[in-house]
């Protein structure tokens, strides 16, 4: 009987004791992972998918009438046939920050035929938890004017728009 009352008494010393622990004492309530993920990355800009920094990236291509494609770091615009009726030199930058954008020049260079940009939110650490993505056609400060037709591959972590001219794009959710 002795043995029992013994061992009991040590245990509830012993949760006294660890409960009492300064280490263990909660300061602040607990914080999901995606939201100190989010705390990490800084706020969404104005529905924007906030991602890990977006390395720099630049490229440049001649597209004419027979169409083409030009990939800039991760994303890739693709012209079709019959969208341009002379040939463009166009180039395509991917700035560096927290949101996955690239904006294309020459500004305002209008399409034909719609053309196809896919945007790639694969350092986006929401991306696979914020549903349906879409492309957000921006100004120069993130500011989303409006939402281009968009398909999310939710797999591939990309999604593509539809796009008849050029300016700044970027992931939106």
């Amino acid at each position: 009987m002795r043995r029992p009352r013994a061992l009991f008494a040590l245990l509830a010393t012993l949760v006294v004791v660890l409960g009492c622990s300064t280490d263990h004492v909660p300061t602040a309530p607990a914080v999901p992972a995606a939201a100190e993920e989010q705390k990490l990355l800084g706020p969404v800009l104005n529905g924007l998918l906030a991602c890990y920094p977006q390395p720099y990236a630049r490229a440049s291509a001649l597209i004419g009438p027979a169409g083409g494609t030009l990939r800039v770091g991760g994303h890739t615009l693709v012209v079709p046939r019959g969208a341009l009726t002379r040939s463009v030199l166009i180039t395509g930058e991917a700035p560096v920050g927290v949101v996955a954008s690239v904006s294309f020049e020459p500004h305002g260079l209008q399409f034909a035929r719609t053309a196809a940009l896919t945007l790639d939110y694969s350092s986006c650490p929401l991306g696979r938890l914020r549903l349906l993505k879409r492309v957000a056609y921006t100004d120069d400060d993130l500011n989303i004017l409006s939402y281009l037709l968009s398909r999310d591959d939710l797999l591939r972590m990309r999604v593509t728009g539809d796009l008849d001219h050029f300016s700044r794009y970027a992931v939106a959710w």
